[in-house]
């Protein structure tokens, strides 16, 4: 016996029996209505004509949908790789960005200075001041 899901009760034989016809009799009017569309007497050269204009525009949908999804998909494709780009990006810019700290220390700047000849001054800068005298 079948068991009905929402009153958790069994059909009865005769319940079983409707229901098993009903879905025979609907199978019978797909596969009818089916038979019927593709038909010989319904496929005739007037209702090809007929119908061409929707055919065309439907092959237009098509072509729009799969044209667009291309596009969507090279798009994503696009923004992927720029990421992937702007993290490289992003690397390099802290690398450069450390390695220029590094070499703008005090300690650094003496080391290519001193491969040029120059020397770090030990003691403070000295201020000039020139005094102007007025003629009277």
């Amino acid at each position: 016996m079948k068991r009905n899901t929402i009153k958790q009760k069994e059909l009865s034989e005769e319940v079983q029996e409707e229901l098993q016809d009903t879905v025979e009799e609907k199978a019978e009017e797909t596969k009818d209505f089916l038979k019927s569309i593709f038909s010989p007497q319904k496929i005739t050269t007037y209702a090809v004509v007929k119908n061409l204009p929707f055919v065309a525009f439907v092959a237009f949908l098509a072509l729009l949908y799969i044209s667009n999804r291309h596009l969507a998909e090279r798009t994503v494709r696009q923004i992927d790789r720029l990421g992937k780009d702007v993290k490289e990006l992003g690397w390099d810019y802290k690398s450069l960005s450390a390695e220029l700290m590094k070499r703008s220390t005090q300690s650094e700047i003496a080391k290519r200075a001193d491969t040029l000849g120059l020397k770090e001054r030990k003691e403070p800068p000295i201020k000039i001041e020139v005094i102007i005298e007025e003629k009277k």
